[in-house]
C-alpha cells in the first residue's frame, strides 16, 4: 500500500484491530514469555544452548539466535507445532546448506525425538537430508518466470473457486499441468545428500519446506550475501563466487525479497492445487485424509506479500532498497525534505517491508504531521510483526518494533520532542 494512499475510516479501524491481534501473537516473544507459547520451549532452547548452538556462527549472528528466530517467524505465521519445532531444530543434523550437525544423525535421532516428538523429528530429519537448494531453486523457482507466476496465481484462484463453489475440476489447465509436471500428486523423488539413496518427498512436504525456506531466508539474508554471490540483479541465483567478501559488509538490506516472493507464489499454487485435489476426491466419495501424502499437515499461508499472492519484481526491489538506503544514510544531499521523497518512492516500489514506513513516520512526526505519522508507523509495525524478522538488520526485530510503537504512540498523542535530549528520553510504550 503506497504511503500516499488515504485509508478510509472503516479500513483504518480494521487495520488498528488487526495490529492489536498481531501484537498479541508477538508479545510473548517481545517479553521473553516463552513458556506461554509452549511450556517446553524454554527447555528446548536450553538443550540447543547446551550442545553449543550459541557458539556456532550463522550468517547474521549465532546459530542459536537463528533457530529461535525461525521458530518465532513460523509461530507468528501460525504454522503447525510440528513445523515450528522443525524450524527450531531445522539444521540439527546439518543439511544441504550448512555443516552444523549439533546432533549426530546416526545416534542423536532418538535424543531429538524425545525432545520434540515423532512428527517434528521426522520433519527435521527429512529437512536435513534432502538437497534443498536444487529442490527449491533448480526444480521449482528457476522453472517459472515472474510473469508466469503472476498469471498462474490469478488462474489458480479462479480454479479453486470453481472447484469449491461449483464442483468444476479441470486438470488440463496450464497452471495445474505445469505444477503437476514439477510436483506430481504422488510426490517427488530426490537423492539423499549423503547416501545418494532415493527419498520420496510428498507435494505437501515440499510446500512445508518452501514455507520454512521463506522464513529461513528472511531471517538470515542481508547485503553480505549479495556481495558473496554477486547478486547484483536481485534474482538470488547464487551464480557468483566472491569468497573474499568481508563479513558483515555495510549492513545494507539484502536483495532477497524477489526470491522469497516467488517462493510464496509457488507455495500458494501448491496450497491451491492440494485443496482442489482433496475437494475432487471428497466429491468422488474418497477418504478425507491421506497420511501417506502428509495431508494431516496443515498448509498455512504466511501473511507476507498479501498472503503469498504477490511477486515483487527484482529490479523494483533494487530501486526500493537503494532509495531507502539513501534516505536513511545520506541526508546531506537534500536534507529531510529529500528523505520524504525517497521514502515515498521506496514504498511505492516495494510496499512489502516495514522499515521505510517507520522511518517515514518519524519524518512526519518531526514535521508535526501527526495523522500521516500515525498511518505510517502503524503500517510499519504491522509489516514488521507479520514478517517476524527485520528487513534492515542493523537493528533487531524487537528494536524496530519498539521504536515503531513509540512513534505510533507519539503520533496518537500528537506530540514529538523538539530537543535531542527529548529524543533520547523516548522509550515508553503504554
Amino acid at each position: 500500500m503506497p504511503s500516499s494512499f488515504t485509508v478510509p475510516p472503516c479500513q483504518d479501524s480494521q487495520e488498528t484491530n488487526y495490529l492489536q491481534t498481531l501484537l498479541a501473537s508477538a508479545r510473548p516473544f517481545l517479553r521473553g514469555e516463552l513458556e506461554s507459547i509452549d511450556k517446553n520451549l524454554p527447555s528446548l532452547i536450553s538443550v540447543l544452548r547446551s550442545v553449543g548452538a550459541g557458539e556456532c556462527w550463522h550468517k547474521h549472528g549465532s546459530f542459536l539466535d537463528h533457530l529461535v528466530d525461525i521458530y518465532r517467524i513460523l509461530k507468528i505465521w501460525k504454522a503447525p507445532d510440528s513445523v515450528c519445532l522443525c524450524g527450531l531444530f531445522h539444521s540439527a543434523y546439518s543439511n544441504s546448506y550448512v555443516n552444523l550437525a549439533i546432533f549426530d544423525p546416526d545416534t542423536g535421532r532418538d535424543v531429538v525425538r524425545n525432545h520434540v516428538g515423532e512428527a517434528a523429528e521426522r520433519l527435521i530429519h527429512l529437512f536435513c537430508i534432502v538437497p534443498r537448494q536444487s529442490l527449491i531453486h533448480d526444480d521449482l523457482l528457476f522453472k517459472y518466470s515472474d510473469i508466469e507466476l503472476v498469471e498462474h496465481l490469478k488462474a489458480s484462484e479462479l480454479s479453486l473457486r470453481n472447484a469449491e463453489d461449483k464442483g468444476l475440476f479441470n486438470g488440463e489447465e496450464s497452471w495445474r499441468k505445469k505444477l503437476a509436471s514439477l510436483l506430481p500428486a504422488s510426490g517427488i523423488t530426490v537423492k539423499h545428500i549423503k547416501t545418494g539413496e532415493d527419498v520420496l518427498v510428498t507435494r505437501r512436504m515440499v510446500g512445508v519446506f518452501l514455507l520454512m525456506t521463506m522464513a529461513d531466508f528472511s531471517d538470515q539474508l542481508f547485503g553480505f550475501q549479495d556481495l558473496l554471490f554477486e547478486n547484483f540483479d536481485g534474482r538470488l541465483e547464487f551464480r557468483g563466487n566472491n569468497f573474499g567478501a568481508l563479513w558483515p559488509g555495510d549492513g545494507k538490506p539484502g536483495l532477497w525479497i524477489n526470491s522469497v516472493s516467488r517462493m510464496g507464489a509457488i507455495y500458494s499454487l501448491i496450497v491451491r492445487e492440494e485443496e482442489i485435489f482433496i475437494e475432487e476426491r471428497k466429491r468422488a466419495g474418497g477418504f478425507e485424509v491421506d497420511r501417506e501424502r502428509d495431508e494431516d499437515i496443515e498448509l498455512v499461508l504466511a501473511p507476507v506479500f498479501e498472503n503469498c499472492t504477490q511477486v515483487l519484481d527484482a529490479r523494483e526491489q533494487i530501486v526500493a532498497r537503494d532509495l531507502y538506503w539513501e534516505a536513511v544514510c545520506d541526508t546531506s544531499k537534500g536534507g529531510l525534505e529529500r528523505a520524504e521523497e525517497l521514502l515515498l518512492r521506496s514504498i511505492e516500489k516495494n510496499p512489502f517491508v516495514g522499515e521505510p514506513h517507520v522511518v517515514l513516520g518519524q519524518f512526519y512526526l518531526t514535521k508535526g504531521r501527526f495523522e500521516e505519522a500515525e498511518r505510517e508507523a502503524e503500517r510499519g509495525v504491522i509489516l514488521l510483526v507479520e514478517w517476524g524478522s527485520p528487513w534492515d538488520k542493523r537493528m533487531s526485530w524487537e528494536g524496530w518494533i519498539a521504536w515503531a510503537r513509540v512513534l505510533l504512540m507519539k503520533a496518537k498523542e500528537k506530540s514529538w520532542p523538539q530537543t535531542s535530549w527529548g529524543i533520547l528520553n523516548l522509550g515508553l510504550v503504554r
